[in-house]
């Protein structure tokens, strides 16, 4: 079954890494792949298998090629055959406590321990930089204005650990574990292609610092560059938002006496001045200023600040600055020179770029990922309690401002943030054309992907359709779901949802009366997954195939991978619900770390990772043994057991299930299989299933305690993942007994008439709201037993005519589909007024739509 990929956005040239799903039992485990390009020609691919299907056959594949100058059309990936070897691979030797990773353009050589992540780079003979490392400023207290000396110490980062992930032919990947200082561990991995002259860097840090005494001031990489040619024929190049600084360490133009077009044009262009034939100009060299450092701040979202001085101890010069930089650069000379920068860098602002010492024989180029020009971090928590001493006062101040607080649980420690950075080593100084490229392709890192309807026929991800307008109904469906989509790309832009702890998030609800998302009030800021936003993006994108869509939901997973779960201390495993700050809400649960949210883009881009997040979450359930998520309403005794943890069977089973199965078919763990067969068969054997609402956990065994006989439904417990994760359970064919039963159940009532549930459950359901969400689950009960009333249910229920059941929320209302452009005093700017209310009435309309028409569209009405 060989497949055809395209580029998602763009072409790339120096090595690409994506992942590809099968139907299960087409490719036999260890099968090999060939690769042929838009041409014909075969390509080299270095191939390996990220998830199985319980017979043990492939499910999902990754591969990694370099396709040389790319072409536009379709490449095909065939399952069974012979790859092609590369003219020349990638290699990883040990020598000597050294890695040397050659690419055949470019050595590296990466110490195996110690203060350096790259000892040196090597190209065509030529030492281009050496002692990569990790650089950190750390302070004791917030900035002056506060008052008090503020002491702030300067921190090499030290690795403790390599490993070598992958050792070619096509791709090697070395993995480097450590801390910045005594503090902050950190997980770095380097990424090289064969043929290629750059390497991809992958930083994650973990915060593990106390919010009252350590503040963040600074973070970066720094590189030596060797630096050999005259100062006239160094260069520095800054990108600004479209084109670049294009400076000389002692520049030739602009001087009183000309010396000579042809020497302008090739300092301009990077090329070898030359003799210079004006006498008036040779002479008078060395009186020519010779610029030693350079600085470009990217402080907001909206403007950075270009400077530049002769040496320490003088003045900055300012250079006309500009909006948003791209976040590349360069160092060198015409012998060469380093290439250096960071993804979404003014998106990940305060960031910042430096270039020091041009004009010696060792440069070095700093990519700051948190500028030392910023205000230190603070991560203090917001506010002072406001007295919420207690639980009783604590559920007080939800019921005003949807903050759950409680003290000592607004604490960052455990929170992470990943940065993708880039060295490149260059033979000569670049050409501007080259320059634009590298910073694009680093930018958007090129991806190939297998279209909708091949990512379908596979049979993953559970019930989704490709986009479909074949119907004016239909039609009417997925202009909507475009206009979700760019309502909240036009949102992040508008309302500037950037930053380095922020970027990747998006608000949870609208404040009419300011005309901005509530930013500041409780509960209602930063989303954090709230009713599953990064599930509607990614089968978005799955049914669209958009560019766009992928990089919202990619910076989405990013962004609650990290910063919304805890990868520290005694929350590890668990998230934070939605606040004011990402990690500021006292309910820290599974439904925000879950693994469902991150295996779209795992399995999609072999992203190791995000892989790592995924088996963070395997055994999440411990962290309940040390915390009960209903301490604070519960009103039975309850002290949390290792041999009987209470488990929701909505948010915490749905979030467990799905670490489970991915740790099942990603390792083919027999623990994790046998602890989501095992609790599978405990919900078939409740007396009443899923309407049972929660159970108790035996943490040792990993099955339930199926005695339980009662009836609770929570409007919460389907909109996390649950139907998703079912509905991929169910299509496996894993033989539960009563499970399927069980979920259908859950399906049929949770919607049907009062009289119904009373008939079958002893009394009608109570807390049913989210009726538009939950029309998925009738749909999904209506395809599954054939049943035209149960479809005819779901689609009354997804258009509202029946009205929000037992629900008086003002909040949950129907959706005004247009945009209202707003001017006056009350906004800073004209704006684009949003038309809703909430982010969950995007994200489960969203989900209730995509799921409806991959599971009933036959009884779509067309009215």
């Amino acid at each position: 079954m060989e497949t055809t990929l395209r580029w998602l956005d763009r072409p790339g040239g120096q090595g690409v890494t994506w992942g590809v799903p099968w139907p299960r039992g087409t490719v036999a485990a260890g099968a090999p792949f060939g690769l042929t390009g838009p041409g014909g020609a075969e390509l080299p691919v270095q191939s390996w298998t990220t998830a199985t299907w319980p017979d043990g056959s492939v499910k999902w594949s990754a591969h990694a090629a370099v396709p040389g100058d790319p072409g536009e059309g379709a490449y095909r990936l065939v399952p069974g055959r012979n790859p092609a070897a590369p003219r020349v691979p990638v290699t990883v030797a040990r020598e000597g406590g050294l890695l040397r990773v050659s690419t055949g353009p470019v050595t590296w050589t990466i110490a195996e321990e110690g203060d350096t992540l790259v000892r040196s780079a090597h190209r065509d003979g030529r030492k281009i930089l050496r002692d990569v490392r990790l650089v950190s400023l750390r302070q004791d207290g917030p900035t002056p204005d506060e008052g008090g000396a503020v002491r702030r110490e300067s921190v090499t980062g030290r690795v403790e650990r390599v490993t070598v992930e992958q050792d070619g032919p096509v791709r090697a990947v070395i993995r480097a574990e450590g801390r910045h200082g005594d503090w902050l561990p950190f997980t770095v991995r380097l990424y090289f292609y064969a043929g290629a002259e750059d390497v991809r860097i992958a930083h994650t840090f973990v915060w593990d610092g106390d919010p009252g005494r350590d503040f963040l001031a600074g973070l970066g990489l720094r590189a030596g560059v060797v630096m050999r040619d005259e100062p006239h024929d160094r260069h520095v190049r800054l990108a600004g938002p479209g084109g670049f600084l294009t400076e000389a360490v002692r520049g030739l133009t602009g001087l009183r006496r000309d010396p000579g077009e042809d020497v302008r044009r090739a300092q301009v262009e990077g090329r070898p001045c030359g003799p210079i034939g004006n006498p008036e100009v040779a002479g008078r060299l060395h009186l020519i200023p010779a610029w030693n450092d350079y600085t470009l701040d990217q402080n907001s979202a909206d403007g950075y600040l270009l400077r530049k001085r002769t040496a320490e101890g003088h003045a900055w010069v300012t250079i006309p600055s500009g909006t948003r930089s791209a976040g590349y650069g360069y160092v060198g000379g015409i012998s060469g020179g380093l290439g250096f920068g960071l993804r979404d860098f003014w998106r990940l602002h305060p960031t910042r770029l430096d270039v020091r010492d041009a004009a010696t024989g060792l440069a070095t180029a700093t990519v700051w990922l948190w500028s030392p020009s910023a205000p230190a971090m603070d991560l203090r928590f917001w506010h002072d309690g406001l007295g919420q001493d207690t639980f009783a006062e604590q559920l007080e101040g939800l019921e005003i401002t949807y903050e759950d607080h409680e003290p000592g649980f607004g604490d960052p420690y455990g929170v992470a943030r990943t940065h993708e950075l880039t060295l490149r080593a260059y033979a000569a100084t670049p050409a501007h054309p080259e320059l634009a490229a590298h910073a694009a392709v680093m930018n958007e890192p090129p991806l190939l992907v297998a279209s909708p309807e091949r990512i379908k026929a596979a049979g993953v991800f559970g019930d989704w359709a490709p986009a479909d307008r074949s119907t004016p109904a239909r039609a009417a469906i997925e202009d909507r779901l475009d206009f979700l989509f760019d309502l909240y790309a036009r949102e992040r832009e508008q309302r500037r949802w950037y930053g380095f702890w922020d970027y990747g998030d998006v608000m949870h609800t609208y404040d009419a009366d300011r005309r901005t998302w509530r930013y500041d009030v409780g509960g209602y800021a930063w989303d954090n997954s709230e009713l599953s936003p990064d599930l509607w993006l990614w089968y978005q994108f799955l049914r669209t195939g958009r560019a766009e869509v992928f990089r919202l939901a990619e910076a989405m997973t990013r962004h609650t991978g990290e910063v919304d779960v805890y990868h520290l201390g005694r929350w590890k495993g668990l998230g934070s619900r939605h606040n004011v700050q990402h990690w500021g809400c006292s309910c820290k649960q599974l439904r925000i770390s879950s693994a469902v949210y991150r295996r779209f883009f795992h399995y999609l881009t072999a992203d190791e990772r995000t892989g790592d997040l995924l088996d963070e979450v395997a055994s999440a359930e411990e962290a309940y043994a040390a915390l009960d998520p209903l301490r604070k309403v519960r009103e039975d005794v309850y002290t949390p057991d290792p041999s009987a943890l209470s488990i929701g069977l909505g948010t915490d089973w749905g979030a467990l299930a799905a670490a489970w199965l991915t740790r099942w078919e990603r390792h083919g763990d027999e623990r994790a299989r046998d602890k989501l067969l095992g609790t599978m068969a405990g919900i078939g054997a409740l007396p009443r299933g899923f309407l049972t609402g929660e159970a108790r956990l035996d943490l040792a065994a990993g099955r339930f305690d199926t005695s339980r006989d009662a009836v609770s439904v929570s409007h919460l417990s389907a909109v996390f993942g649950l139907p998703e994760i079912c509905s991929e359970l169910l299509a496996l064919g894993l033989d539960v007994p009563g499970f399927e039963r069980a979920w259908l159940d859950y399906c049929r009532l949770y919607l049907a008439a009062p009289e119904r549930q009373a008939a079958e459950t002893g009394r009608p359901l109570t807390g049913v709201s989210l009726i538009q969400a939950h029309s998925r689950l009738a749909a999904y009960a209506a395809a599954r037993l054939d049943d035209p009333e149960l479809a005819a249910l779901a689609w009354r229920a997804f258009f509202r005519d029946e009205g929000d059941q037992l629900n008086t929320n003002p909040l949950q209302r129907e959706p005004v589909w247009r945009l209202t452009r707003v001017e006056g005093p009350q906004v800073p700017a004209a704006l684009w007024d949003a038309p809703f209310v909430s982010t969950n009435d995007a994200a489960q309309y969203g989900l209730a739509a995509i799921q409806n028409l991959a599971l009933i569209a036959a009884h779509l009405p067309e009215g």
